[in-house]
């Protein structure tokens, strides 16, 4: 690592002060060796970049004309350096580690190697001095002052930030100073107080992570409220925690973070890494997305083997838990997925929605963590926590071998322009569309917003129904929803019934028109259903033609009088059609749209 030479530093400081010529002299900044050298640390929160003092201002500073040089001098940036010398002066250190000016971030090479050892290099040093530059008085703050500090619930700005939480845990000994330089306390004295500001056990913040280690989602959990200035940074500032290194590949974004997971999953059988919630309304990747995924994890433990065996008892055959022990032990990151053994129990009435254990709790008296998992393809993707409506079928869980993608689902959005125009002649109306924002003919559908539903009132009959059009997986889905006939509840209270019923089971309506599709190929698609209204000799004609190349989805409802005798299956057929051929069929299918 390199190093600043407390003395060069402090006696080049007073040559360029006192006026005097600053020639050869020993170099300020030298390599050292971490585990030999004793040397002190400086955590603080980095301001503008123009206000730091890079590697190069450091090493050309004493050679810098002297206008350019005192504007360098002047800056908070260089005050704080200089403060942390003195400091470390005055404790009897001669080296010291400012990230500012002791990594040359222009070689991509340093800066990887640099953020793969800076755990190391905070636990190594013999003091963290840790900067609150926002803390004005001599004492360290006891209780949230939200007036002051209006950036991290009342705290100082430095406890919101992602690279100081491992310059929190890693050193032995932190000490505390205020905008001043007054020391105001150091780790082992302020922590009560830490512990209710990091929500960090007590032991982690005295004695680290290496002797009674936390399991992955607890430490995960401790960063959910912190940010940092590059989305790269929140997996980066953690990798030292999490006892991983990885390649940095700035420009990648969040997938920053599901790299830092697969290596965890790569070097630990820690199954918590997949007990955080999930906050989208989509089926998603098996891997979270971002620390404050694990936000409710902080009372997060692994269950031991027994413990976990134990607390299935009562819902597992005997057989079923004789073989466990092996099979849980790993999982493997495969191209397919993560291949793991879980205990899975479909929800009541579904065939693609489950719950499956995870052998960890949040507290010594809950049982083990539930997800939520979805089946598309084969293979097994994470399903937000809709499912809490649902009833899990009274079958005992079945241990299985599944694939957890950890591959982001396609995110592709779907427009749809719909035709109802036949209805309307044959006394139908489209009485409720929900969301209101899609009551238009033509809409699109996203991973934020994947549902539409319309209802359609028949008022000879005295009977409606919904239409459902949906986007999951990257694809467009329409399904015809529940009848009800002799109404009695009002029109809101049945459109929003179905549509969270159909927002739950998306998954589940998306199956059938997806697997008719499967094989797709050549310009488009044109797939037809037809089912039968209950109560009526009426039938409803859905036709849909969907181009691949756009994600259009023109769709045209029909209904029309059926005496009884025809066949109708209620199942979607799809025609693959080249480009003459598809707009030919197009054309008399669904003129509106070509």
């Amino acid at each position: 690592m390199r190093l600043i030479n407390v003395q060069a530093f402090l006696d080049r400081d007073g040559w360029i002060k006192g006026g005097k010529p600053v020639g050869h002299h020993k170099n300020v900044l030298e390599f050292c060796d971490d585990e030999t050298t004793e040397y002190a640390i400086l955590s603080h929160r980095w301001m503008e970049d123009a206000e730091e003092v890079d590697y190069r201002e450091m090493v050309k500073l004493a050679k810098m004309p002297p206008e350019e040089r005192d504007k360098i001098c002047r800056r908070d940036g260089y005050k704080k350096i200089l403060q942390s010398c003195k400091q470390a002066a005055e404790d009897k250190y001669e080296w010291l580690w400012v990230d500012t000016c002791c990594i040359d971030k222009r070689s991509s090479a340093e800066l990887s190697e640099s953020i793969n050892s800076m755990y190391r290099w905070y636990e190594n040093a013999q003091v963290c001095y840790a900067y609150l530059h926002d803390v004005p008085g001599s004492s360290f703050p006891t209780v949230s002052d939200k007036k002051r500090y209006v950036k991290f619930k009342g705290w100082p700005e430095w406890f919101s930030r992602g690279w100081t939480l491992q310059e929190l845990i890693a050193p032995s000994t932190v000490q505390f100073f205020n905008k001043d330089w007054q020391s105001i306390g150091d780790k082992k004295m302020l922590a009560p107080t830490l512990v209710r500001i990091t929500e960090i056990p007590e032991h982690i913040l005295i004695h680290g992570v290496h002797g009674n280690r936390p399991c992955v989602a607890q430490i995960m959990s401790w960063a959910a409220n912190r940010t940092t200035t590059r989305v790269e940074d929140r997996a980066y500032s953690l990798m030292g925690l999490l006892d991983v290194n990885m390649p940095m590949l700035y420009g990648e974004g969040k997938k920053a973070f599901h790299r830092l997971q697969l290596e965890i999953i790569r070097a630990s059988n820690d199954q918590s890494i997949f007990a955080w919630d999930a906050a989208w309304v989509q089926p998603g990747s098996i891997l979270a997305d971002d620390p404050s995924d694990f936000k409710n994890c902080g009372r997060m433990e692994l269950m031991g083997h027994d413990e976990f065996i134990q607390s299935l008892k009562k819902d597992v055959p005997a057989e079923e838990l004789d073989c466990i022990e092996d099979r849980l032990g790993s999982f493997p990151i495969t191209n397919r997925g993560i291949q793991i053994w879980l205990f899975l129990l479909p929800y009541r009435g579904s065939r693609t929605l489950f719950r499956a254990w995870l052998p960890c709790h949040r507290g010594p008296s809950d049982p083990p963590v539930t997800i939520d998992l979805t089946l598309w393809e084969s293979n097994y993707y994470r399903y937000p926590m809709l499912c809490f409506s649902l009833s899990p079928s009274e079958e005992p869980p079945q241990l299985r071998q599944v694939y957890l993608r950890y591959q982001d689902p396609p995110r592709r959005n779907t427009t749809f322009e719909v035709d109802d125009s036949t209805l309307t002649e044959n006394g139908f109306t489209c009485c409720d569309t929900y969301p209101k924002a899609f009551s238009e003919k033509r809409f699109t559908l996203t991973s934020t917003d994947p549902l539409c539903l319309k209802v359609y009132f028949d008022s000879q009959a005295n009977h409606r129904f919904s239409v459902s059009f949906g986007h999951c997986f990257g694809k467009g889905w329409i399904h015809v929803g529940s009848v009800e006939s002799n109404i009695i509840r009002p029109p809101e209270d049945y459109t929003w019934y179905e549509y969270f019923e159909m927002l739950v089971n998306t998954p589940e309506y998306a199956q059938p028109m997806n697997k008719a599709r499967s094989g797709s190929e050549g310009y488009g698609q044109i797939c037809v259903m037809q089912t039968r209204l209950p109560e009526t000799t009426k039938i409803l004609q859905i036709s849909s033609v969907i181009w691949n190349s756009s994600r259009m989805c023109g769709v045209k409802l029909d209904v029309f009088h059926d005496p009884g005798v025809c066949d109708i299956s209620g199942e979607w057929t799809a025609f693959n059609v080249d480009v003459g051929g598809f707009l030919h069929v197009s054309l008399a299918l669904i003129s509106p749209f070509i």
